[in-house]
């Protein structure tokens, strides 16, 4: 029963983070032109919050790990609700610096919240997993409104200081969340190991293919997904002559595109497995590509992000899975740690690159530039699956 209610309070959750995320997205970088001397600085806000969720991505998994996964979420959700606190003074003082400073903490705080996923696929059985991942993950769908339009709906809440309100909506919306989260069975914290007892080394893992795939699979998904995502409207609006809104309705569906297969893609991964689920999400992305090259018309950009979504979910929800069966409990630790470290490090690369590539080299190249990143992805999933093929035969043909 622990296993189901885990879930639901965990869906919850990645909701409520996923909306504070989308908050900060929406309004992010207007609260930064309020604030700055300069409105080529409007972004470094929102900048700064991704490099929080970058550097804070490997601690957080070992935090986790160490306080217990109850206490370490109900921790970035209270770090989360300082910083939202933080944001609101900082534009109420009309302080740039300080409202820089508390991007810095929501972004921290994000990273725990990426967590979730193994949280719930550590504490259910093997037959759970691909299910209980893709319902956590599931709950982005509610963020994806609940956020943006919780922003603007409080944006200007506390007179004189626009946006000051959607920072304090961020910071009661964390205190649901740590409501939700006291009420969950995860296991508890694990005490230091001896290193006699901490499994195969960091250097070793990282050599097997069941464990440095799955990382690349999911490096290769969330940087081409952030990549595209963070040019697509700037490329709308200041090269194909689109309006802001198409842009915001555009990039909304995307969001929505990406949570909302979580539906299904868990029983996807029970039916044809993680490498093909992920294969599809990869091509899925490549015909994203496609589709923006094709044209620029609206509903290019419409379609093209719509496919980009999906391919993303099913991509990292197939290389989460993956990455899962890899390694014994006692690893889990350090081998989720460096995922999360190198998947959200190259995030934050994408996302800051994106701007400055589109300004150079134009949004057709932005799209070339996710080919060979996906097909290199392709070939090391296929190379994978015929290597594990090929030692379920052996291993039936010579059984011990």
């Amino acid at each position: 029963m622990n296993h189901y209610r885990n879930i639901g309070l965990l869906s919850g959750a990645q909701a409520i983070a996923g909306s504070a995320q989308g908050m900060v997205m929406a309004v992010g970088a207007l609260a930064g032109a309020s604030l700055a001397i300069d409105p080529a600085f409007a972004t470094i806000p929102t900048t700064v919050m991704i490099i929080g969720v970058a550097l804070m991505a490997g601690p957080a998994a070992i935090i986790l790990h160490r306080l217990g996964r109850t206490r370490g979420f109900v921790l970035g959700a209270s770090i989360a609700a300082t910083g939202g606190l933080l944001a609101a003074f900082g534009l109420y003082l009309h302080s740039f610096l300080i409202f820089s400073g508390a991007m810095l903490l929501i972004g921290a705080a994000g990273a725990f919240g990426q967590q979730y996923r193994f949280a719930v696929a550590d504490s259910v059985p093997p037959e759970l997993k691909a299910r209980a991942v893709s319902w956590v993950m599931f709950g982005g769908v509610l963020a994806g409104f609940l956020g943006p339009r919780l922003a603007s709906m409080t944006s200007e809440a506390v007179a004189d200081a626009p946006y000051t309100g959607s920072f304090l909506a961020l910071a009661a919306v964390c205190a649901v969340s740590i409501a939700l989260l006291v009420f969950t069975r995860l296991p508890k914290g694990e005490p230091k190991r001896p290193a006699s007892e901490t499994g195969r080394p960091l250097k070793v893992l990282i050599r097997e293919p069941d464990v440095f795939v799955p990382v690349l699979t999911g490096m290769a998904s969330y940087a081409l997904m952030t990549f595209v995502m963070v040019a697509a409207p700037l490329a709308m609006v200041f090269i194909c002559g689109h309006t802001t809104g198409e842009a915001a309705n555009a990039i909304q569906w995307h969001i929505v595109a990406m949570f909302a297969p979580s539906f299904i893609t868990g029983s996807i991964i029970n039916r044809i497995g993680t490498h093909l689920t992920a294969g599809i999400g990869l091509l899925l992305i490549l015909a994203s590509a496609a589709t923006a090259l094709s044209g620029t018309t609206t509903l290019h950009f419409d379609i093209g992000l719509v496919l980009l979504g999906v391919g993303w979910n099913f991509g990292f929800i197939g290389s989460t899975v993956m990455l899962t069966k890899s390694y014994r409990p006692e690893e889990a630790a350090k081998v989720q740690a460096l995922n999360e470290q190198l998947v959200f490090g190259v995030m934050a690369l994408a996302s800051i690159g994106a701007g400055v590539l589109l300004n150079t080299f134009g949004w057709e190249a932005i799209n070339m530039m996710v080919m060979p990143i996906v097909a290199a992805a392709l070939v090391l999933l296929a190379w994978t699956d015929i290597r594990r093929r090929r030692a379920e035969r052996v291993a039936q043909a010579f059984p011990e």
